[in-house]
């Protein structure tokens, strides 16, 4: 028996969340893309209409398709500056009020609870160094955060990326 749960009237798999190579290659189509139609896309992968809005529908109902919208580039916004702060936050007010914290802070673009030292990995940008220093304040300011110890990035190396992940996944 398969292992399904009904939702919005689709039955999906819990797990594993794979794909196949139609998926992979209709993924791929709306990165390249984000703008194409599911007419579009049915022509160009060469199956229904109907096929292209299911798996779409599937693709999204799963959380392996989060959202449609525009990348955008923090640099060209005027944020050149981008850090990684470490933070270690008092264990007995837990990591939850300090997201809700870090969630004030318009520059804090992802934050990750994480093992090792520090207990919060937290991605930020900033329009200078000296602006860094105004957003590290705000980041500390609260009181459960204890320590912050930040790593200015130099250059971006690799793009954060999902495809090669989608490629991987629709080989099995």
């Amino acid at each position: 028996m398969r292992n399904c749960v009904p939702i919005s009237g689709l039955e999906v798999d819990k797990l594993p969340s794979s794909v196949d190579k139609i998926d992979a290659r209709l993924i791929e189509l709306l990165a390249a893309e984000p703008r194409i139609g599911v007419l579009e896309l049915s022509r160009r992968l060469q199956v229904a209409r109907g096929t292209v809005q299911a798996r779409l529908d599937r693709l999204q109902v799963r959380g392996i398709v989060t959202g449609f919208g525009p990348d955008l580039d923090p640099a060209a916004l005027g944020f050149a500056v981008t850090a990684f702060v470490t933070l270690e936050i008092r264990q007995h007010e837990g990591h939850d009020i300090v997201a809700v914290h870090l969630s004030t802070i318009p520059e804090v673009l992802e934050a990750h609870t994480i093992t090792g030292s520090g207990d919060i990995l937290c991605r930020i940008v900033a329009r200078s160094n000296a602006d860094l220093q105004r957003v590290i304040d705000e980041i500390v300011a609260y009181q459960g955060i204890l320590r912050a110890s930040t790593l200015i990035a130099l250059a971006e190396q690799v793009r954060y990326r999902t495809l090669p992940l989608v490629r991987k996944a629709s080989m099995g």
